[in-house]
């Protein structure tokens, strides 16, 4: 089990358990290729974007599983899986991690709908008459 680095992101309502290990840059989340998974180049770029900062795509495979929200959520979990544990490998990666702002958890979720309006913030149509 040496030379695997593993951690969790969280995104939205996002999970994501990620496993780093040495190889030729192959990605896996939950068995299946990333873009077949994720469907789109930019969710894949966003994946991708700590360890192109790094100079490490070619040197890690990325092992994911992830569950809940959608596909957004779900790589902004896996990004942030990655960036802890490049993170983890290295005092050097914590600070380029931490500088380029991967390490910080995007904790911004949906705002509850009130009671008394149409949604979260939009109000019913106001009728003076």
């Amino acid at each position: 089990m040496e030379n695997r680095f593993s951690a969790t992101g969280k995104r939205k309502n996002a999970i994501a358990s990620v496993i780093l290990k040495p190889g030729n840059g192959q990605r896996i989340i939950n068995g299946k290729p990333i873009l077949d998974y994720l469907k789109s180049d930019v969710l894949v770029m966003d994946v991708e974007q700590p360890l192109a900062v790094l100079q490490a795509s070619e040197s890690f495979d990325v092992v994911a599983r992830v569950k809940g929200g959608g596909l957004s959520g779900q790589s902004g979990a896996i990004r942030l899986g990655i960036s802890r544990a490049l993170a983890s490998i290295d005092e050097n990666n914590q600070k380029q991690m931490r500088k380029s702002g991967f390490l910080t958890r995007d904790s911004r979720v949906v705002e509850r709908k009130k009671y008394g309006q149409a949604g979260a913030r939009r109000r019913f149509q106001f009728s003076k008459r």
